[in-house]
C-alpha cells in the first residue's frame, strides 16, 4: 500500500499535467483546511484583484498583467500595460480597482520605473476595455529616485473616502525613513486622480512632502483595512529581525531607521537608538527572526467563522501563512503558522468576495491558490 507522502507526490505530478487539484488537507487549531491550486505557471506573480465578473487580475513582476478565471484559465498578457523597470526587487507590483470600477473601469498599477538619477515607485492607472488598458496616466511618482534595486514597496489600498494609500520602501537608503522631504520610507495618501487631499497630516508643513501619510517605514509590502472596525493595518520588512505589523495612523512615525527591533545584517549590531522611544509607534506584532512578510488580509468572510477579525500575512522567508489573532482592543493575542513549507514563498494574500482566502506564490512557476474548509 502506498504511504501518504507518496500519494501527495503523485497528486502533485498529476497536477502539473491537468491543472487544478487539491494539494493537501491539514488540521489547524480552529479549522480543517485544504488548499486548491487554481492556476500555475505564473511568472513571479505579485498582486491580485477580483473583478466583478468573477475573474481575477494578477500582476507578474516581470511586467505582465493577466486575467485568471475560477476554472484556472490564464489569459495572454493584457495590452496597454505601462513599461516597467525590472530592477532588483522592482518590476510590476500591485493592482487595485477603483471603488467605482463597474462604472469607470479604472485599474491602478504600482511598478518600478526608470527616470533621472535612477529608479522609483510609480502608480499608474488605465481603463480596462476588453483585454487591454487604455487612457493610461501616471498619477504618482515617488521622489527622489535612487540607483539601487531595493525596497520599492508597494501595495495599494483605497479608503472609504475614495483616497488611495500607497505603500513605499526606503529604497535601501536608511535616512529616507526619517526624512520627510523624500517620499521613500513612507505611506502616501492621494486622491484617486493623484491630487493632494487637503486633510493629509503634513499639508502646509515646510520641507515635508504633503503626500506623506505616515513615515519611518522601511519596506511596506502589506496593507489591509478591517471593514468592521475601520482599522488599517500594514506590515513591513525588518532587516535581521524586526519585521512589524502596525496600526496605520495618519501622521505617525514608525521609527525606521532610528527606532527598530531589527539588527544589522551579519554583525547583529544595533541599528539607530534602540527599540522604543517616546513619540514612535510601537508595533502590534514584531517578528524576530524576520519572516519577510508580503501580502496582508483581514478576514471577515463566512467560510472560516473562527477566523473573523484575524490578520493573515504571507511569509517569503519561512514559506508559510501567518494567522495573527487580534483582540477587541486591537492587541495581538496569538499567532498560528499555516502551510509551513507546503507552497513556497507566499507573496500575496487576499480575501475573495466568495469568502475564501487566495494566495500567490513567488516563483517563476508561481501558483494562485485558494484556501478552503476541508471537504468543500
Amino acid at each position: 500500500m502506498w504511504k501518504w507522502p507518496v500519494v501527495v507526490a503523485a497528486l502533485g505530478l498529476l497536477a502539473l499535467c491537468f491543472g487544478t487539484f487539491q494539494v493537501f488537507a491539514a488540521e489547524t487549531g480552529t479549522h480543517a483546511v485544504e488548499t486548491r491550486v487554481i492556476a500555475r505557471g505564473l511568472d513571479e506573480p505579485w498582486g491580485l484583484a477580483f473583478l466583478p465578473d468573477g475573474r481575477m487580475l494578477v500582476t507578474e513582476r516581470t511586467g505582465q498583467l493577466r486575467f485568471v478565471d475560477q476554472g484556472g484559465v490564464v489569459s495572454p498578457p493584457l495590452s496597454g500595460v505601462p513599461e516597467v523597470a525590472r530592477r532588483g526587487q522592482g518590476g510590476l507590483l500591485d493592482v487595485a480597482l477603483h471603488p467605482a470600477f463597474e462604472d469607470n473601469r479604472l485599474v491602478y498599477l504600482s511598478h518600478a520605473a526608470r527616470g533621472d538619477q535612477g529608479f522609483g515607485t510609480v502608480v499608474w492607472r488605465g481603463r480596462l476595455e476588453g483585454d487591454r488598458l487604455t487612457d493610461g496616466e501616471v498619477i504618482f511618482r515617488a521622489l527622489p529616485r535612487f540607483p539601487g534595486g531595493r525596497h520599492f514597496g508597494s501595495r495599494l489600498l483605497f479608503q472609504p473616502d475614495g483616497t488611495l494609500l500607497i505603500t513605499l520602501g526606503d529604497r535601501g537608503h536608511r535616512p529616507n525613513g526619517q526624512d520627510r522631504s523624500t517620499h521613500p520610507g513612507s505611506i502616501i495618501r492621494v486622491n484617486d486622480d493623484g491630487s493632494l487631499p487637503d486633510d493629509n497630516p503634513f499639508v502646509g508643513e515646510k520641507g515635508v512632502r504633503p503626500e506623506i501619510y505616515t513615515y519611518g517605514n522601511r519596506n511596506v509590502q502589506g496593507i489591509a483595512r478591517d471593514p468592521v472596525t475601520g482599522t488599517v493595518w500594514a506590515h513591513e520588512h525588518g532587516p535581521q529581525g524586526g519585521c512589524e505589523i502596525n496600526r496605520v495612523v495618519p501622521g505617525r512615525n514608525y521609527g525606521w531607521a532610528e527606532i527598530t527591533y531589527g539588527r544589522n545584517y551579519g554583525t547583529g549590531t544595533r541599528i539607530g537608538r534602540g527599540e522604543q522611544a517616546e513619540g514612535v509607534a510601537e508595533p502590534v506584532v514584531q517578528w524576530t527572526p524576520s519572516i519577510a512578510p508580503s501580502g496582508l488580509a483581514v478576514y471577515r468572510g463566512d467560510k472560516f467563522p473562527n477566523w473573523k477579525g484575524n490578520l493573515f500575512s504571507g511569509s517569503l522567508k519561512f514559506q508559510m501563512l501567518s494567522r495573527v489573532v487580534i483582540d477587541s482592543e486591537g492587541r495581538s493575542v496569538s499567532e498560528e503558522r499555516l502551510l509551513d513549507g507546503q507552497l513556497g514563498r507566499i507573496r500575496d494574500v487576499r480575501v475573495g468576495p466568495d469568502g475564501y482566502l487566495y494566495l500567490l506564490t513567488d516563483s517563476s512557476d508561481g501558483l494562485l491558490v485558494r484556501l478552503e474548509p476541508a471537504g468543500t
